[in-house]
């Protein structure tokens, strides 16, 4: 099947292709087409499988551009998640110039009030800002059809359910709702009972899902050697990107010093850290910049990175589900990858509550000898040493022909989105099509150019006036 066949606009065919997506995966194919139909949709799917966009996708498709107010809402559980499917969102409506906005804690509640003046189409948040907002009058939400619940077992495990429920009730009745979950339990399907009408219910089954491309290890090993054996098995498996997941964040500060002091090219991440730096980081792994995430379960969620060949629970999972979560951020996309977890001796208990509840038995990882950690060391130490080869992103090839235009006048100029489409649409070898999103704040306008037009534009606007008057133009700084 090809994405062709889905009845969506060219615009976002064109968006879809340039992001590298050739074929939607299972979920796509069976969500979208639902979703264009205005219906509700209950899907059952494991992170990994391609269901931001299965929903990013409809979503772009269905809102109105013309419309000033939020047509949608996404409710994500943590902030790297909103930034992310807000990310996806704009990079598969870009020629649609559709306008995602993210909603999320620890970021100044003025900046977001003031980005809700502007037109936008899709809002994507966490429970407690998106709220907040509603509460506070600064997010409208009077025009509302379509409701996004994502990583709702996430939701339940962080206590957001009943903020959840609250933003719920404050939202228009008649609307299309779409939830998905990768467990089903009695209260997600209680909430979608109670909120959801005649929902078609969508389950992805695990053997389409890559699961059985990962596999899974344990050892048992002391506290007290956990570190030592720690750096022997990194020795041995080499891995080109790995995840290592302790239990608290004190304990991911001690293990990035001491890997840091070792050596190894490593950073961390966890819920201690200020917003922009936990970005920043996860922005730099993305990219490979260095090898070695160290991070508190908090940071498991919402991680979509394609090429993570390991995961490595240094703490044994406290939360079996935690174990699923973790472990899905390797073998992503069809790829395979490894799962190893070191228990204590005393973690037994633990350890048996995780594998009878993905049912089936971890077995032991094969002998870490000293014999074979140093026939193996050198090619690790050259390893080390490379500079790994950076990864492009997604939105790379999409956003390599796009220009963003500052331009020093706005809403006291009395100018409006129009005046600056009729002018640069006038241009010779110019089109409306080549203009993307356009942001008008009091006293300044951004302005993005499609499809590589950018310096013909302003070299021409630098002496073209917009509604009559003479603007200073350069391209916006990032």
């Amino acid at each position: 099947m090809h994405f062709k066949e889905l009845k969506l606009d060219e615009k976002i065919l064109k968006a879809i292709e340039q992001l590298g997506y050739t074929e939607p995966t299972e979920v796509q194919q069976k969500v979208i087409p639902v979703a264009l139909e205005k219906r509700d949709i209950l899907v059952k799917s494991k992170t990994g499988s391609g269901k931001t966009a299965a929903f990013a996708t409809p979503l772009c498709e269905l809102v109105d551009w013309e419309e000033n107010k939020p047509q949608a809402l996404v409710l994500t559980p943590t902030r790297e998640l909103a930034v992310q499917v807000q990310e996806d969102i704009t990079n598969i409506g870009r020629y649609k110039r559709i306008k995602g906005l993210a909603l999320y804690g620890k970021s100044p509640f003025a900046k977001q009030k003031l980005a809700l003046k502007q037109k936008t189409h899709i809002v994507v948040g966490t429970p407690g800002r998106v709220l907040d907002h509603m509460e506070k009058g600064t997010l409208d939400v009077s025009k509302i059809e379509y409701l996004v619940i994502d990583e709702a077992d996430e939701m339940l495990n962080m206590g957001f359910l009943e903020q959840v429920e609250s933003i719920i009730k404050l939202l228009p009745k008649e609307r299309t709702t779409m939830l998905f979950s990768a467990t089903l339990s009695d209260e997600i399907k209680k909430l979608s009972n109670k909120y959801m009408r005649d929902a078609v219910s969508i389950e992805i089954a695990d053997s389409e899902d890559h699961a059985p491309d990962i596999e899974h290890l344990k050892y048992v090993v002391k506290e007290e050697q956990k570190q030592a054996f720690l750096e022997k098995l990194t020795i041995l498996e080499n891995p080109d990107s790995c995840i290592i997941f302790c239990r608290t964040k004190e304990r991911v500060d001690q293990l990035v010093d001491a890997l840091d002091a070792k050596g190894y090219t490593a950073d961390k991440i966890h819920g201690g850290m200020m917003q922009e730096d936990r970005f920043e980081v996860m922005d730099e792994f993305r990219k490979g910049e260095f090898r070695y995430l160290i991070a508190t379960d908090v940071a498991a969620r919402g991680i979509d990175i394609e090429d993570i060949t390991h995961v490595v629970h240094f703490d044994v999972p406290l939360e079996q589900e935690s174990y699923v979560h973790r472990t899905g951020r390797t073998g992503r996309a069809g790829r395979s990858g490894k799962s190893i977890m070191l228990a204590t001796p005393h973690e037994d208990k633990f350890v048996k509550e995780i594998e009878s509840f993905i049912g089936f038995e971890i077995p032991a990882g094969p002998e870490v000898s000293d014999e074979s950690v140093s026939k193996n060391r050198a090619a690790f130490d050259l390893k080390m040493q490379e500079q790994p080869e950076l990864k492009k992103s997604k939105g790379e090839q999409l956003n390599a022909n796009i220009t963003k235009l500052y331009f020093n006048g706005g809403k006291k100029k009395k100018l409006r989105a129009v005046d600056f489409v009729g002018t640069i649409a006038k241009i010779e070898g110019v089109s409306a099509d080549d203009i993307g999103i356009i942001t008008i704040q009091d006293n300044v306008t951004y302005v993005e150019i499609l499809n590589g037009k950018g310096p013909l534009v302003l070299k021409t606007m630098r002496n073209t006036t917009v509604k009559g008057k003479q603007l200073k133009v350069h391209i916006a700084h990032k």
